[in-house]
């Protein structure tokens, strides 16, 4: 498909930027890529950071040219779920790189290779981490053979530090069918992401990564005459978001991973239980707790909070052109509640709370208590549109009985709060 890349690239220095909001996507018609040109072949290539270990990897591709299924998952924030193309569903990154995987190892069976897609705009692997086992896992009906990672422009106010990342990268490898995950660092248009803190994952796990701002960063600054492929306004739809150029530019990178895997030498495969977690691992075995499923693990008070909100943030999962509004099974609060508290018991180690960020004056703020001590004030405001919102509550390292409290703030006793949901490490 490409030449063959000169080598890996180390990450470099950014500025610090902001968590990733939504893009409004536009039906704007892009200047075509001439992806024959050896120019471009060579910023493909140069998006291999790191190949890694090939066998799960290339056990996948082997399953797909056998005729075997095959799945491919992807989970990240808004440019995994696609802001930025047009139509999002079918022009988006993932869409576009699982299409070049099954047409280049399952042309006859294409059937056979599946999508599961599950970006979510304005989110951090803090929330992904929780998502996990609902959104890519299919609630345990689904084992993807390959998992793509894409944190890398939403990590900047991660209050784990990488521990969530990290988590989320070992819950996806520790899976009994030993899937490939491979890291995907995507770029703002400022030249920023979290490359340098979380590629020396990649190296510790041996993964594949492949990052977008060692393609493109280096040649946006360069003239035509020097070789320059494409520039920022073709690139980004906003200052954070990939156009339709852009999301093909980044399908081609992980169409690149894939051809060079396929074409090397088998590696044997590492022994991953044998590596210490290199910033931390403590939201292994995370699992999501809402309304529909807290009655199998926790003893629940809705209190006040007895409602079900409707008005949700909505994502387009997998080839879907259809939004599917996230955590539906909620508890809300709303202006005629009263004050009563929303009670739950249960045994954790680690709590993380998801609640509904909100642009209306209609929402107020929340108090969080655990076992009776106060811990966090929960604010809907703090970005004003509809979002779903991770909060660590919990954070201990022995298994004991929990009791979460959340009552109302008592000047916003009459204003609406919604709980989307917990995770929970037992």
């Amino acid at each position: 498909m490409f030449d063959p890349p000169s080598g890996s690239v180390q990450p470099s220095e950014g500025p610090k930027a902001p968590r990733d909001p939504i893009g409004i996507p536009d039906a704007t018609d892009h200047a075509a890529l001439n992806r024959d040109s050896l120019a471009y072949r060579e910023m493909i290539a140069s998006s291999l950071l790191n190949k890694g270990n090939n066998a799960r990897l290339k056990r996948a591709i082997d399953n797909a040219r056998d005729g075997k299924p095959v799945t491919i998952a992807y989970i990240g924030g808004s440019i995994t779920h696609g802001a930025g193309a047009a139509p999002l569903h079918l022009n988006c990154y993932a869409y576009r790189s699982f299409d070049l995987f099954r047409s280049m190892f399952a042309p006859a069976d294409e059937g056979k290779v599946r999508l599961i897609k599950a970006g979510v705009g304005g989110t951090p692997s803090e929330l992904g981490i929780v998502r996990y086992e609902r959104d890519v896992l299919r609630e345990g009906t689904v084992q993807p053979d390959v998992v793509v990672v894409e944190f890398a422009v939403n990590d900047a106010d991660d209050e784990t530090g990488g521990v969530c990342y990290e988590s989320l990268v070992l819950q996806a490898l520790q899976a009994d069918n030993k899937p490939a995950v491979i890291l995907l660092f995507s770029v703002f248009e400022n030249d920023w992401n979290l490359q340098d803190r979380l590629a020396p994952l990649g190296w510790h796990y041996e993964l594949p990564m492949v990052s977008i701002k060692d393609a493109v960063v280096e040649q946006f600054g360069r003239s035509e005459e020097e070789g320059r492929v494409i520039g920022k306004a073709q690139f980004f739809h906003d200052i954070y978001h990939p156009t339709n150029a852009g999301h093909q530019i980044m399908a081609d990178c992980l169409g690149w991973l894939f051809e060079t895997t396929h074409h090397s030498f088998l590696d044997a495969e590492n022994d991953l239980q044998a590596l210490p977690p290199l910033i931390g691992d403590r939201f292994v075995g995370m699992k999501l707790i809402d309304r529909k499923h807290a009655g199998t693990v926790a003893r629940v008070d809705a209190g006040g909070f007895c409602e079900t909100d409707k008005d949700l943030q909505r994502t387009e999962l997998d080839d879907h052109s259809h939004g599917t509004p996230l955590f539906p099974d909620n508890w809300m609060h709303t202006a005629s509640a009263g004050k009563a508290p929303f009670r739950m018991t249960l045994r954790a180690k680690r709590l993380i709370m998801v609640f509904k960020d909100s642009g209306s004056d209609e929402f107020g703020t929340a108090n969080v208590r655990v076992n009776g001590a106060f811990v966090r004030t929960a604010d809907p405001h703090q970005v004003h549109w509809t979002r779903c919102h991770a909060m660590l509550i919990c954070d201990e390292e022995e298994t004991e009985e929990r009791i979460v409290e959340i009552s109302m703030a008592d000047h916003h006793a009459d204003r609406s709060f919604t709980i989307l949901g917990f995770g929970y490490v037992p």
